[in-house]
């Protein structure tokens, strides 16, 4: 089933623009209402990076809060969230109060005169990863082939466009204005940064930039050699052994922001 036959068209439409422009964004759906409520279970709607629904309906304001703050912890956290919307003597029935997370339910008051019982399902939707590859080498154009079937959105080149995409940096100029590329990646100050070549070649062009007035702790972080060792020899099985370490660090990520 594909996502314009489970949304409107307006929030089908809406979802691929942002995801067009490589933003942020959430779905909101109702999943369970009990009492009186102004939205029914499958109302759905579609939410910008700072919560504000900009598309779709969930109700009156009684639950806009709440959606809001769920909201913005799945997109910072990457991880889906549901909330219940209840009043506050069903709450305290419950035994729990507004701001409780009990088994993966987050709880809000609804102070609404509706007194009904609204639990909103969050996703969020985050831009696919960056990952740039700096060079025309061989390795440069294996990866760039290999990388987009494993999720990645793959560009040639530095831009300060895209910045809600966390960016990964791999060097395989192999020769080819090594120096200028290193110096241009540390400057970007991507997630993670790799450079094709052996440690004995990286080595000196460490110490070219740390002339040049690059950090130690800078230098220090390029992976180099690029890749994890798996042996690999050709273009492709170098490609490979990239991508496997890309795939490790970007789900190092994921985790160090759910910490």
């Amino acid at each position: 089933m594909t996502p314009s036959e489970i949304l409107s068209t307006d929030l089908a439409n809406a979802a691929q623009d942002l995801r067009d422009r490589h933003e942020p964004f959430a779905f909101a759906t109702i999943v369970r209402t009990a009492g009186a409520t102004a939205a029914k279970p499958g109302a759905k709607a579609l939410l910008s990076a700072d919560g504000t629904i900009i598309q779709g309906w969930l109700g009156g304001g009684c639950t806009r809060g709440a959606v809001k703050r769920a909201a913005l912890q799945a997109l910072q956290d990457g991880t889906p969230q549901l909330v219940s919307v209840a009043p506050e003597d069903l709450l305290a029935k419950k035994g729990v109060s507004a701001g409780d997370e009990v088994d993966g339910t987050r709880f809000a008051r609804n102070g609404c005169p509706s007194r009904g019982t609204v639990d909103i399902f969050i996703e969020p939707c985050l831009p696919t990863p960056q990952l740039i590859v700096m060079g025309t080498s061989p390795v440069a154009q294996a990866l760039s082939t290999l990388a987009p079937q494993f999720h990645w959105s793959v560009a040639s080149g530095l831009s300060t466009e895209n910045h809600h995409q966390s960016r990964f940096i791999v060097i395989a100029t192999q020769g080819q204005g090594d120096l200028d590329a290193l110096q241009s990646a540390l400057a970007a100050e991507p997630y993670y940064i790799a450079f094709v070549g052996s440690r004995r070649k990286y080595r000196a062009l460490g110490e070219k930039l740390a002339a040049a007035g690059a950090a130690k702790a800078a230098i220090d972080r390029v992976q180099a050699p690029a890749g994890l060792d798996l042996g690999a020899v050709t273009p492709e099985e170098i490609a490979l052994s990239i991508l496997a370490q890309l795939v490790q660090a970007r789900r190092a990520a994921m985790v160090q922001s759910n910490a």
